[in-house]
């Protein structure tokens, strides 16, 4: 590798400085040939004294000129593929006795920079000063397509890639592709098993740590994703996400044969079995039941086991399925997230707001097989059935009286225990059934 001094090409003499006596150019060359034996030096005796303070040495790899002795020679390095600093405990050698500084702080823990508004610390003053952005709020980083800006040049290099297409972390196994290296660590757990992360509480294991820090909001009950419109707060930020498409009424998920769009990709696979004949490839290997969907059957699975792990913590029952205890838990709070948009009747349970439109639909899907009558709830057409049949299966245990309908024999039993869960807000009094309320509360009307 050669190097040399730059020199300049004026024909004028060479300047002298008023505060320091003349050099000898001859001299000058000998002591800096003697600092950097390999630097050719070239006549610079038509080169003004002060530009040669300046920039002295010129690399002939690169064309990039130094005034320090000491930087030339860093840079020399990196054309020599030299690394003079190695780290004692790790082996790891560096360029700069800074970058083995920085190093080493990852052997020590030492974080010597402080951020003065959360007292947050970290071992290098970049990555301080990229956290301090947090604060600020500045995102110097844009992108010239869409606008977006961020924080972090990492983030803003990934995001990049959804306008190029670019995912250049592929799986040895499969050959999927992804976009981000994270991803591909995460999606390789499936072809090992391997499920690294523990949920200290439960005992729990999960194949990514954002997997394992949404589950730990089950036990610490916090919901930091909150609805602008509603108030409404969730745990995880793509349940928010779906939660706003009923504000908004946006359905982006669309049926390719028959047009039907939908809020949440999950509705349309259901619906989709539809058109494939009611493909229901999960099996219940005690009773045979087939299910279209892997978490119906784990739902499912809780009669045979008679495991109710979902508890209610107001009032300590308990239910099979997490959407029986979120229905449940409305009797508590009073919400009714369902509205109708033809009368504005609202429900707690999106069910009930279906069979609710029939009434302005006149849709009754249901029909019976022996004399044609069709009716809009599956109860009334059950209820109907026993007209035909004369049977009443459901029995009660203490008179032995049965009832064709199983809420009548609800309404029955209370008889025997004297429950009377209906209570009129206005005097106290309770009933045993709803519709003996309603009557009630004429009087004070």
């Amino acid at each position: 590798m050669k190097w040399r001094l730059a020199s300049s090409h004026t024909s004028q003499p060479p300047l002298k400085s008023q505060s320091e006596p003349p050099q000898n150019p001859s001299k000058r060359r000998a002591r800096l040939q003697q600092t950097k034996p390999d630097a050719t030096v070239v006549s610079s005796v038509e080169k003004p004294f002060v530009n040669l303070e300046r920039k002295l040495y010129h690399c002939q790899q690169c064309g990039k000129t130094f005034s320090d002795p000491t930087n030339f020679e860093v840079h020399r390095r990196l054309h020599a593929g030299e690394r003079m600093y190695c780290c004692g405990k790790c082996g790891e050698t560096f360029n700069e006795s800074g970058d083995l500084k920085k190093h080493q702080r990852i052997h020590t823990g030492e974080k010597p920079y402080h951020c003065k508004q959360c007292g947050k610390t970290f071992n290098t003053s970049a990555y301080l000063k990229i956290h301090q952005r947090i604060h600020t709020g500045e995102k110097p980083y844009q992108c010239q397509k869409c606008g977006k800006t961020f924080i972090y040049p990492s983030q803003f290099k990934v995001h990049q890639r959804l306008h190029t297409g670019e995912r250049p972390y592929c799986c040895g196994k499969c050959g999927e592709t992804f976009n981000r290296s994270e991803h591909l660590k995460s999606h390789q757990h499936i072809h090992t098993g391997e499920k690294p992360y523990h949920c200290q509480q439960c005992g729990n294991t999960f194949n990514t740590s954002t997997n394992l820090k949404t589950h730990q909001r089950i036990h610490t009950g916090e919901k930091p994703h909150h609805c602008k419109q509603c108030g409404k707060t969730f745990s995880r930020s793509d349940s928010l996400k779906i939660h706003q498409r009923i504000h908004t009424g946006e359905k982006p998920y669309q049926c390719q044969q028959c047009g039907k769009t939908f809020s949440r990709s999950s509705t349309l696979k259901i619906h989709q079995h539809i058109h494939t004949g009611g493909e229901k490839p999960y099996h219940c290997k005690q009773c045979g039941k087939t299910f279209s969907r892997s978490d119906s059957l784990k739902s499912h699975q809780h009669i045979h086991t008679g495991e109710k792990p979902y508890h209610c913590q107001q009032c300590g029952k308990t239910f099979s399925q997490s959407d029986h205890l979120k229905s449940h838990q409305r009797i508590h709070t009073g919400e009714k997230p369902y509205h109708c948009h033809l009368c504005g009747k609202t429900f707690s349970q999106s069910d009930h707001l279906k069979i609710h439109q029939r009434i302005h639909t006149g849709e009754k899907p249901y029909h019976c097989q022996q004399c044609g009558k069709t009716f809009s709830q599956s109860s009334a057409l059950k209820k109907h059935q026993g007209i035909h049949t004369g049977g009443k299966p459901y029995h009660c245990q203490q008179c032995e009286k049965t009832f064709s309908r199983s809420d009548s024999l609800k309404f029955h039993q209370r008889i025997h225990t004297g429950e009377k869960p209906y209570h009129c807000q206005q005097c106290g009094k309770t009933f045993s059934r709803s519709n003996n309320l309603k009557s009630h509360q004429r009087i004070h009307t």
